[in-house]
């Protein structure tokens, strides 16, 4: 779904900093960080989900934070450092050690909420937060997963945070 203003609506400037790249942008005040970043910027990673803030789908990272980005406006986000999940990978276009771990351990399935929990899980590694599967399963509370029941996903996760030890 293309976004449309309405032909009222008065744009605002905005500036992002997204994957590394200034994105200098006028929009729709009312639209989401989401719609901006899919329809805009043309990055199609992220999905969109609930569109509610419930699901995880459209997980960016902001500043340094996983972020919803279908609960943040993209007004709110000026001057941002955004990383989507076509970023979170230090590999720059290749399967990193943690997505190489989500195939070895089977971590998705139908793969729709595989880039929001890809975002959280790489927030979760670089920052040193797996302490123990219970934990992380408390981090990834945000991410609905439909198909894995979760056990991979924390797998995979443990098995690339004991690497890093």
């Amino acid at each position: 779904m293309t976004m449309q203003s309405t032909p009222d609506a008065e744009l605002v400037p905005v500036t992002l900093r997204v994957n590394g790249r200034d994105c200098e942008l006028e929009i729709d005040p009312r639209y989401t960080l989401a719609d901006v970043l899919r329809d805009q910027l043309r990055l199609t990673g992220l999905h969109l989900g609930c569109e509610q803030g419930v699901c995880g789908a459209c997980m960016v990272n902001m500043d340094g934070e996983p972020a919803l980005s279908c609960m943040t406006l993209a007004v709110e986000a000026q001057g941002a450092e955004i990383r989507t999940i076509e970023a979170v990978s230090k590999n720059a276009g290749a399967l990193g050690r943690l997505e190489r771990a989500f195939i070895e351990q089977g971590a998705f399935q139908c793969g729709y909420c595989t880039p929001g929990v890809l975002v959280v899980a790489h927030h979760i590694v670089d920052h040193g937060l797996a302490t123990s599967p219970e934990r992380v399963k408390d981090l990834l509370s945000g991410n609905v997963c439909r198909c894995t029941g979760y056990e991979p996903i924390v797998q995979a996760i443990m098995s690339v945070a004991q690497e890093k030890l």
